[in-house]
């Protein structure tokens, strides 16, 4: 209930009273002058009062009933009915002004607010609209307790406007202090026969109090909180000297990274007077091509270049701008340089950029690179240029189903089955193998994963690659099963491996080869011997176990 609402309920009264008073009296001078005289009988808070012409009482309250009754009136009746009149105005007035006394209606004096020294205390209008003392109720009525600035604890809400004809406290307790906190939910309400204003906790569905206030009043209990350990002000100076704390922090680590590292712009100006300068990989690069390109440029100035190249186009983005900027064709070109070693370097930069990169695989298969690789295995050439030729060959040939299948069309198997008849090319068997079993095994793991649109492509151009068929019609099965006399280990697992996967298209060969079967035997008893001594070493799965793994496998199929 607002402030105007209780001023609008007790001036109300006051006017009812006075009112009803008046007809009472009006009608009892009525009937003084009428022939039949009736007598009224005033009913006042329960109490009779008969008003004749020889008796009248007075009656005091704050109810009047008039019963009229068809009896004889005296002048009398007229007096003392204005003498009741009378006397109800005046006890509804002194009623009201002691009443107004009570409540938060009654206009603060003066020396009401005054302290002990005769100072008026200063209102802190730009309080902190938190600094309020949070009243913490419960589920019984209580009146809520004057006291000074707070600080509020948690979700609070203000007490009501109609109930706080001031918004702001002060420090000086007066006659009854406004601006008190209660948690949200609680209920509020001003009791009119004390004027007090009393606060309780809602009740639940279950009869427990189920306000976030409660339970946060809880937990701060728990943690032990003194509300009036510090102010507002002397919180922000706080926050302050740690943000100026941490600022300072900042600044010293910053200072200490000054001491251990030189800026950038020093060390610029530090290589600008070594006459160093910073580059980037795309200007080297185009540096580099343009010596290797340079009628003035001598062949080891050409080796150097072509050498650097091979370091930076490893990277995928750097391949792809030495395609931009024409090194490719330049590279393909070099492979049919009359030097051998332009030819051996130029082989290996192309292999290097072809690695895992479509985009240049795509441009150097139609820039004419894999006929001029499989000219220099086919023919008479040192083998260290063979060696980088034939990696060149792998990594073009590596995940791109088309250059596959233009490798069959130009004969690249019989160019490969003849390093294996040429003299001196016995470390370019073992890549040759490593290279078929790659290609086999790639086709087969792409036919058993899931299909997709561009699996079921990929599918589409990997069937067009007839590869077994012309492994096993052009018989590398014999010229595979001969390897296992190599006497490295690594030699001997590829081809391990690559016989595991001929196995299903030449078992038939296989069974009739005695040279193979003794071979296998032979290698069976090695294995052993060398599995045994690392399982007494501690080493259960080792190496050797593999390779006897893989011997036994292939024996038994064959058995």
């Amino acid at each position: 209930m607002s402030q105007g609402e209780e001023s609008l309920l007790f001036a109300s009264l006051g006017v009812i009273t006075v009112f009803i008073n008046f007809v009472s009296s009006l009608l009892s001078i009525y009937y003084c002058f009428q022939e039949k005289k009736p007598s009224v009988n005033l009913r006042w808070n329960g109490t009779d009062c008969l008003v004749t012409r020889r008796a009248g009482r007075a009656c005091n309250g704050s109810g009047l009933v008039a019963m009229s009754h068809w009896a004889g009136h005296s002048p009398t009746a007229a007096k003392v009915s204005l003498l009741v009149l009378l006397v109800s105005a005046v006890c509804s007035r002194t009623s009201l002004s002691e009443r107004v006394a009570e409540f938060a209606l009654t206009k603060i004096e003066e020396s009401d607010i005054k302290d002990d020294s005769g100072k008026e205390p200063i209102a802190d209008d730009d309080a902190d609209p938190e600094d309020l003392e949070v009243f913490y109720p419960t589920h019984q009525w209580q009146a809520l307790r004057p006291g000074r600035k707070y600080f509020s604890r948690g979700p609070a809400l203000a007490v009501p406007s109609c109930l706080c004809p001031k918004t702001v406290l002060t420090r000086i307790s007066t006659k009854l202090i406004v601006g008190q906190a209660v948690p949200a939910g609680s209920h509020v309400r001003l009791n009119l026969q004390t004027g007090d204003r009393e606060a309780r906790l809602p009740d639940g569905e279950n009869g427990k109090s189920d306000t976030r206030g409660e339970k946060r009043r809880r937990r701060l209990d728990k943690m032990d909180i003194d509300s009036n350990s510090f102010t507002s002000q002397e919180l922000k100076k706080a926050l302050a000297k740690m943000k100026e704390s941490e600022k300072a922090e900042r600044m010293a680590h910053e200072e200490e990274v000054r001491k251990k590292f030189r800026p950038i712009h020093q060390l610029k100006e530090e290589f600008e007077k070594l006459h160093v300068k910073m580059e980037t990989d795309y200007e080297i690069m185009d540096k580099l091509i343009s010596k290797f390109n340079s009628s003035a440029s001598t062949l080891d100035e050409k080796v150097a270049a072509l050498y650097d190249l091979e370091y930076y186009v490893h990277q995928v983005d750097n391949a792809k701008d030495f395609l931009s900027m024409g090194g490719l064709q330049l590279v393909i070109e070099g492979l049919n340089s009359t030097e051998p070693v332009l030819k051996e370097h130029a082989a290996f930069v192309l292999g290097a950029a072809l690695s895992s990169n479509p985009k240049v695989q795509i441009e150097a298969i139609e820039g004419g690179a894999l006929q001029k690789l499989l000219v220099i295995l086919a023919t008479e050439q040192p083998q260290a240029v063979k060696k980088k030729a034939l990696f060149a060959l792998c990594s073009m040939l590596r995940h791109f189903p088309y250059a596959q299948q233009q490798f069959l069309k130009l004969g690249g198997l019989q160019v490969l089955r003849g390093l294996f008849r040429q003299k001196g090319t016995e470390a370019l068997h073992v890549r040759v193998v490593t290279l078929l079993y790659d290609l086999i095994v790639e086709k087969m793991l792409l036919e058993d994963s899931q299909h997709g649109d561009q699996t079921e492509e990929k599918i589409q151009q990997y069937r067009q690659v007839k590869l077994v068929p012309a492994v096993v019609e052009q018989d590398w099965c014999v010229v595979v099963s001969k390897l296992l006399a190599l006497p490295e280990h690594d030699a001997r697992e590829k081809v391990l491996q690559l016989l595991g996967v001929l196995m299903a298209f030449c078992r038939e060969r296989y069974r009739g080869d005695r040279a193979l079967s003794a071979a296998l035997g032979l290698l069976r008893s090695e294995y052993e011997e060398l599995a045994a001594e690392e399982q007494r070493d501690g080493d259960k799965d080792g190496y050797f176990k593999e390779l006897l793994g893989s011997v036994n496998t292939i024996i038994q199929e064959l058995g």
